[in-house]
């Protein structure tokens, strides 16, 4: 759903306003079939040979992603890939806007500047409790990060993007995405070597 939603925003700012099922599918890389199928969650809609209202279809999506209004998200380990982190201004495109920072050395200095509030470790439980923060990204060394998710959890997050090469061990109820750049290398260095 992600992909189809970027794929339609992409449509929006061409000024697209219907598009068919094949046209999407080909934008979106998957099969007409399949992307039909994904789209009958939603109920029946689209009109056959006119295809989908673009706007019409954003809508349903971002409703049924939660991304229709901006989600808060904090972030924590404020080094240099929390840091790069902080400096992109894509997350608010895709619905999702970093209201804070927490670093256990939040007075360090840092080579680039941080526009977020950057808090102390020790405000963190507080601060997700007030502000209701379902939704962390975690960019801590490996060491750090089984304890700092296990923070998050007693705070009241229920997901974790990880940065952290760690598997991380959680309740069932807890969502965690892993996201490993040096397992992706590994992958594309075999497909280019194959």
């Amino acid at each position: 759903m992600s992909l189809y939603l970027r794929c339609l925003h992409r449509l929006k700012t061409n000024g697209i306003q219907t598009v068919s099922s094949d046209a999407l599918a080909l934008a979106a890389g998957v099969k007409s079939p399949q992307l039909r199928k994904d789209l009958t969650y939603f109920g029946q809609f689209g009109t056959r040979g006119l295809g989908y209202d673009v706007e019409q279809l954003i809508e349903m999506i971002a409703n049924t992603l939660g991304t229709n209004s901006l989600q808060p998200v904090i972030l924590i380990g404020v080094g240099n890939l929390g840091t790069a982190l902080l400096s992109y201004d894509g997350f608010q495109r895709e619905g999702f806007e970093i209201i804070a920072a927490f670093d256990k050395e939040p007075k360090k200095h840092r080579e680039r500047i941080v526009r977020h509030p950057l808090l102390g470790m020790d405000q963190l439980d507080s601060f997700v409790k007030t502000k209701h923060v379902k939704m962390a990204i975690l960019a801590v060394p490996p060491a750090s990060a089984q304890e700092v998710a296990n923070l998050l959890v007693a705070s009241g997050v229920t997901g974790i993007l990880n940065f952290a090469p760690q598997v991380l061990h959680v309740p069932e109820d807890i969502i965690v995405n892993n996201v490993n750049l040096a397992i992706e290398l590994e992958n594309l260095s075999y497909f280019v070597q194959h």
